[in-house]
């Protein structure tokens, strides 16, 4: 009797020890979702009012919903948003700094012979917001309606025309960076801080060209302050219907801009899955959608997994058109 009462003892103190290890696991991954008591921010490495800006201040209201949680979004510009970036690389991967970027996160890898944080090493991609095309527009008089007619104009007359570029490595730069290198076109670079300013010497008629982001373009097309010569969507746009896609006249061509969330390296992966799904909730209300397809733009809301892999992919992607336009930061 007694011998089986010791047996059910070891017994029992089996199956306990057994469970410890499980409970402790599961009580680590808990904790390890838990996010911390204060406000969560989200860091823009772009002034206020831009595409970045607007995005991170449409999304962060409803992650606070989600995760119970005060979003605050902080602006934190400079040197093509590697400062905001770099304050993110840097804290703590307990979700309370997040980062929303943008193309160049991933074109200043190449851009910046020196930066202060690995673009890939150093974060947790969580998910990809949206993407949104460009369009090439131009002062009306400028003698050409729409792209094809640029080429041939700007052909017969090389270093005569003028981008105005908003950022030097951003997306809206290089697309006319892919623009001369398809079409063999020799067309000068006058760099701007930002994309109010640039946009303004357009209207101005102090330069004829740049290629702007739709929501930053539309209300002063339907004006006729400026028109619409193409766009680097695969197809036309609804909010330029008369503007062709430049693959019309360059076939393949395509640029997009990408605005993505990120969190510090070294997040635990079920805390970034919370903050990732509070992400893609925001992405995918009704308000949201309507919003980006207003801006010709297309809400994503992918994986952290998906993500990262398009993170990686991407740097080598921009590097080759990077060292073509030889272009320097400024």
């Amino acid at each position: 009797m007694q011998r089986r009462h010791t047996l059910a003892a070891l017994a029992s103190l089996s199956t306990l020890a057994s469970g410890l290890p499980l409970r402790a696991a599961a009580q680590a991954g808990a904790a390890s979702a838990h996010l911390p008591q204060g406000p969560i921010r989200i860091w823009v490495g772009a002034p206020p009012g831009g595409s970045t800006d607007t995005l991170a201040r449409e999304i962060a209201p409803e992650m606070g919903r989600q995760l119970g949680r005060t979003v605050i979004v902080e602006n934190k510009s400079g040197a093509g948003g590697n400062i905001a970036a770099d304050q993110v690389a840097k804290a703590a991967p307990d979700g309370s700094h997040l980062l929303l970027s943008f193309t160049s996160h991933t074109i200043n890898a190449t851009l910046y012979p020196k930066l202060p944080y690995d673009p890939v090493a150093d974060f947790t991609p969580l998910t990809m917001v949206a993407t949104s095309p460009s369009v090439l527009v131009a002062h009306p008089s400028l003698p050409v309606k729409d792209v094809r007619e640029l080429i041939a104009h700007a052909k017969a007359r090389p270093g005569q025309l003028s981008f105005a570029i908003g950022g030097i490595g951003s997306s809206l730069h290089l697309a006319g960076e892919a623009l001369k290198l398809r079409a063999g076109l020799f067309i000068v670079n006058i760099p701007y801080r930002g994309t109010s300013p640039a946009i303004a010497d357009v209207v101005a008629g102090n330069v004829p060209l740049m290629f702007a982001a739709v929501g930053n373009a539309r209300s002063l097309v339907q004006s006729g302050r400026l028109k619409a010569l193409g766009v680097t969507a695969r197809t036309r746009l609804p909010q330029f219907p008369d503007a062709p896609a430049v693959a019309e006249v360059l076939p393949g061509f395509e640029s997009s801009a990408w605005f993505g969330l990120f969190g510090p390296a070294k997040m635990p992966p079920d805390l970034a899955k919370r903050l990732a799904d509070a992400a893609r909730a925001a992405i995918a209300t009704e308000a949201m959608r309507k919003r980006l397809e207003a801006d010709g733009g297309t809400p994503v809301g992918n994986t952290p997994e998906e993500f990262a892999a398009f993170v990686r992919a991407d740097v080598p992607r921009w590097a080759q058109l990077v060292r073509y336009s030889g272009a320097k930061p400024e």
